[in-house]
């Protein structure tokens, strides 16, 4: 294949339309609605090619949209109805079989799918698009579909407590591919939209870069990072020569610390030690530090390595037994936290 190959996103919502969503049943065609639109904007932007599916789920699953170019998509008004119970494995397993069917000819394929549901599972065993009728196959199955899926599919849940949580992992959904969103209000659910759209663009930006999968689209921090997301994202670690790493013996500022360290201060030239949960602008720099060898990489692949977008951004400071993440202090008097390293850039 080409490098000039292009990328071709398949991206698919599979929402739960059972008797529970009826009073968010508006709000749901909205806040879906608005993700199209923005797929459509992003798309341009990025220049990436998207086609959406829509999958409706109550006691069967329907696909009301297949594989529709995003620039065409028509508003799902007329398409999204409620009432029934939850045919939730069902619809995991019908979603994902029938998108495999797709052509993935000339162009690099990439699929994407979110389920949104808000409650548990209860009506795959009578529905008519599962393959067995027994409780505990079902969740086998799904879980065995989540493992041998290729790694140019990315499948994601958003469910609405920890139990749901806990069976979404039962069936194989990787841990960092579930979210948690508030399903008792049109305030929750608008959450949930911002959610999908922060990890959708994670994950087009990623694609740019040759990511091709994400078994953690909703994290943004620490743990994202590993030897192989370094290596898709195309990272190039930084000559040894331009930055040094400055053990913070006690409280102080950085400027000062700096200066007491035997260095000239620059602004933007020294970046601290991420150690709590806190935003990060958009032009912020971050570097992420390889702890075995000391190599840094830095520039706006490591942020993007971060599922970081272009905006301001909340970030956690997960632990993460192989890197460290560090973030540019444009202040003087950024607090640096005793046994922290601090990075300064020549």
């Amino acid at each position: 294949m080409s490098g000039n190959q292009n990328y071709i996103n398949h991206v698919a919502l599979v929402l739960d339309a059972s008797s529970s969503m009826s009073r968010l049943s508006r709000k749901v065609v909205e806040v879906a609605d608005q993700q199209i639109e923005y797929l459509a904007r992003r798309s341009r932007e990025l220049d990436q090619e998207t086609r959406v599916t829509v999958y409706v789920f109550a006691d069967k699953v329907e696909c009301v949209i297949y594989d529709k170019d995003v620039l065409r998509m028509p508003s799902l008004k007329q398409l999204y109805r409620v009432g029934g119970m939850t045919a939730l494995l069902a619809a995991a397993l019908k979603s994902q079989r029938e998108l495999a069917q797709t052509a993935q000819l000339y162009g690099d394929h990439s699929f994407l799918t979110f389920v949104l549901t808000d409650g548990q599972e209860n009506a795959s065993h009578r529905c008519p698009d599962a393959p067995t009728k027994d409780p505990r196959e079902l969740v086998a199955a799904v879980a065995q579909m989540i493992e041998t899926q290729e790694d140019n599919w990315t499948l994601a849940v958003l469910v609405p407590d920890q139990m749901g949580k806990r069976e979404a992992m039962r069936a194989g959904f990787p841990k960092d591919n579930i979210a948690i969103w508030d399903a008792t209000s049109t305030q929750g659910l608008e959450e949930a939209g911002q959610v999908i759209r922060e990890a959708t663009e994670k994950f087009m930006v990623g694609r740019s870069q040759g990511i091709r999968g994400s078994r953690a689209v909703f994290s943004t921090g620490a743990e994202t990072v590993n030897k192989d997301t370094i290596k898709a994202a195309g990272l190039t670690p930084v000559n040894p020569s331009e930055y040094q790493l400055i053990p913070v013996a006690r409280d102080a500022a950085i400027r000062e610390w700096v200066v007491e360290s035997g260095h000239t201060y620059r602004t933007g030239c020294a970046f601290y030690q991420l150690s709590k949960s806190e935003k990060i602008q958009a032009r912020k720099q971050i570097a992420v530090l390889e702890k075995k060898t000391d190599r840094i990489y830095t520039g706006p692949e490591a942020r993007a390595l971060l599922g970081l977008p272009d905006t301001e951004v909340r970030v956690k400071a997960d632990h993460n037994d192989d890197f460290t993440i560090f973030v540019q202090s444009t202040s003087v008097n950024r607090k640096l936290v005793p046994n922290t390293r601090l990075l300064l850039m020549n």
